[in-house]
């Protein structure tokens, strides 16, 4: 009898790497978008019972499959492999508001958040409204005209 091996990622790891992802994703991780994530790991009640030492090995997961010629990919398939469907749109969230939480959102960040919405099968009206819900979060006084 052989005794199975565990997922390599919870479903709050998964969450972690895919707000790690786009992060990293135009090359630049901020101040901002660390924080985002610290800040996300520390309140939210997704992660009530998350150890948060595992940031580092998850993120360490990320930025070496970003060194993979088909790390993404990758990337998404253990995402796959390890979120519950009922998190796709939460992980969408989560990834949103690290891309605005720096007031900016890079080239890199909205080409990643375009393959998250279609790996997650994130219908493009709830995307929409995460996007939003993201973009108002962040809003400072000098981005309002």
């Amino acid at each position: 009898m052989t005794e199975e091996t565990p997922h390599p990622l919870t479903p709050q790891d998964s969450l972690v790497a895919m707000m790690v992802a786009v992060s990293a994703s135009d090359a630049t991780i901020r101040t901002a978008e660390l924080i985002n994530i610290q800040n996300a790991v520390n309140n939210l009640p997704i992660f009530a019972d998350y150890d948060i030492d595992r940031i580092t090995t998850v993120s360490q997961t990320v930025y070496d499959l970003f060194e993979q010629e088909d790390g993404i990919a990758a990337l998404f398939g253990l995402i796959r492999d390890n979120l519950p469907d009922g998190l796709n749109e939460t992980a969408y969230a989560l990834a949103c508001d690290v891309a605005a939480s720096d007031g900016h959102i890079y080239e890199g960040e909205l080409r990643l958040l375009e393959e998250m919405r279609y790996e997650l099968q994130i219908d493009r009206l709830h995307a929409a409204a995460i996007e939003r819900g993201s973009r108002a979060r962040h809003m400072t006084l000098a981005h309002v005209s």
